[in-house]
């Protein structure tokens, strides 16, 4: 994985985004560790847990569970956005091959579509 091609945009300061990018990525893959037990099997041991505190202890397995699939495909459009920097298409639309606006890249580096795109516009 090389650190060149990331863009030919010079209104994007590409290698900043990069590294926001790559802070993220270790900042979920932490909590991905520090949470892992949180999603681990409740058990169902009648002695030692009552009804009421196994459901609390189900429904927040459920609720990990959900924020560990979400944490997953933030990771992913992270990594598509790294993997697009090394294949310098960086900044421009997966749809329809636009440039995706600085504002847009500047409140969130991940994004692969332009603001039409996103809201369903003609591609």
């Amino acid at each position: 994985m090389t650190d060149t091609p990331l863009t030919d945009r010079t209104d994007i300061d590409a290698d900043r985004l990069r590294e926001r990018l790559r802070a993220r990525r270790e900042e979920l893959q932490a909590m991905t560790q520090s949470t892992r037990l949180d999603r681990a099997p409740v058990e169902l041991d009648q002695q030692s847990v009552g009804r009421l505190s196994r459901m609390d202890a189900l429904q927040g397995q459920a609720m990990a569970l959900e924020t560990e699939r979400r944490r997953g495909i933030e990771l992913a459009r992270i990594d598509a956005a790294l993997a697009r920097m090394d294949e310098g298409e960086y900044g421009y639309c997966v749809s329809c091959g636009e440039e995706i606006g600085v504002k847009r890249l500047d409140l969130d580096p991940a994004v692969p579509t332009c603001i039409d795109c996103a809201a369903g516009g003609e591609a």
